[in-house]
């Protein structure tokens, strides 16, 4: 069953530096096996970032979540508040507003 990913996090930098910076990471995100499509959502007034993620299953989305991408979101200095959440899919509901998990 397919699974979403949903990461929040602040940042410290500017916005400038940190799309420089998520662009250095976009492909590798866009290579992990199991990854459907991934959202980058930014909300600068707030300092905040993250990203809503589309995986297969539950394996390709705990592999990612215990993969290096992950851990250098954890532990980079101008990154805080990290939080991740795992969600299943209400597919018939989703289906009806267009929702592109199909």
């Amino acid at each position: 069953m397919k699974k979403i990913l949903q990461i929040n996090l602040k940042f410290k930098v500017t916005r400038p530096e940190l799309e420089k910076a998520f662009l250095e990471v976009a492909q590798p995100i866009a290579d992990v096996k199991g990854l459907l499509w991934k959202v980058w959502i930014m909300n600068e007034a707030e300092k905040s970032a993250g990203g809503i993620y589309l995986f297969e299953d539950d394996a390709s989305v705990n592999t990612y979540l215990k993969g290096e991408i992950v851990a250098g979101i954890m532990k980079h200095p101008a990154l805080s508040d990290i939080e991740a959440k795992v969600f299943d899919i209400l597919f018939e509901h989703t289906k009806i507003t267009r929702g592109p998990v199909e």
